[in-house]
């Protein structure tokens, strides 16, 4: 009889949540059907070639249709991820345990408090990111032909999480804020929602700031009639737009052409130019490497406090 790879708590672990363990895996195994069956649907259909040598998506092309609404829902679950992460860690690993009293019976069978914890948080740490890198896989596969549509721009919520390295750091800092927030609440439900409350602030305030990370670069150009709009890169992230009087300040509204609106244009004020600032790919990365380290420093921090409180309260 051979020897299980996993020993003492690890087993144990795995043992108890095999039932959400092979849960993960099936969503992940039918997000990768849908969106493999999709793509190939897809690629039935050809293109239409206009021209310039330009092409567009058949008219009767509905497997990109489909496509495209399955990629929509599989950003919400690409996002999701460290929410629900955060909320099983907190709630049924870690405070129903306490809730229950069943970590009783692990600290009676000659295992320390950190290592029964460090057992918990280990195991749940390798399958949460063995999820998300398979989830951010199967987005990848799908992400390639839409990339193009609305609301699938690299700096969109879901394809930016889902194609560089924070959605992984947001798993970690998952972990360790639900191992935290489920010994110090230690009620099932209310652990869950705390934790994946602290959670989704965290994504929140990072989103918003996650552009005022870099500095913007600024195109600016002519407003005069017929002015055509200022040149910057097909694939950046506009922050903001506007006009420039003769004065160097910036003034409300973009260029001025004889069918734009009174107030773009601003008659009462003299233009002296247009202005846009953006954001150009090349920023993707370097955000996403910030962000990171952000959330990496908040994991490591939450998880020194769940083990200092662990040892407070079980020396």
């Amino acid at each position: 009889m051979s020897t299980p790879i996993l020993k003492g708590p690890y087993w144990v672990t795995v043992r108890q949540y095999r039932r959400t363990l092979w849960l993960a895996g099936a969503l992940v195994l039918a997000a990768l059907a849908v969106i493999g069956g999709l793509r190939i649907w897809d690629l039935r259909t050809p293109d239409v070639y206009v021209e310039n040598g330009y092409r567009r998506v058949a008219d009767d092309n509905h497997g990109y249709d489909m496509l495209r609404w399955a990629m929509e829902y599989l950003s919400i679950g690409v996002v999701a991820l460290p929410l629900l992460v955060a909320a099983f860690v907190a709630g049924p690993l870690v405070a129903r345990e306490f809730e229950s009293g069943t970590y009783k019976l692990s600290l009676t069978q000659s295992v320390s408090p950190a290592t029964w914890l460090r057992a918990k948080l280990l195991t749940t740490s390798v399958a949460a990111l063995f999820t998300a890198l398979a989830l951010m896989a199967v987005f990848r596969i799908g992400r390639h032909r839409v990339e193009e549509s609305w609301n699938m721009h690299w700096a969109d919520s879901g394809p930016y999480e889902a194609s560089g390295v924070v959605l992984p750091a947001y798993v970690l800092a998952a972990v360790a804020v639900g191992a935290f927030v489920g010994q110090l609440v230690r009620r099932t439900l209310l652990a869950m929602a705390a934790a994946g409350g602290i959670v989704g602030v965290v994504m929140l305030v990072l989103g918003s700031l996650r552009w005022d990370f870099l500095p913007v670069r600024t195109a600016t150009g002519p407003a005069l009639e017929n002015a055509s709009t200022i040149n910057v890169p097909g694939d950046s992230l506009i922050v903001e737009q506007g006009l420039i009087g003769v004065s160097g300040k910036r003034l409300p509204g973009w260029f001025c052409s004889p069918d734009a609106p009174v107030e773009h244009c601003r008659p009462d004020e003299n233009i002296a130019a247009q202005y846009v600032d953006y954001h150009p790919a090349s920023h993707f990365w370097p955000t996403q490497l910030i962000e990171t380290g952000i959330l990496l420093a908040l994991a490591a921090l939450a998880a020194y406090a769940a083990f200092r409180l662990l040892r407070a309260r079980h020396p």
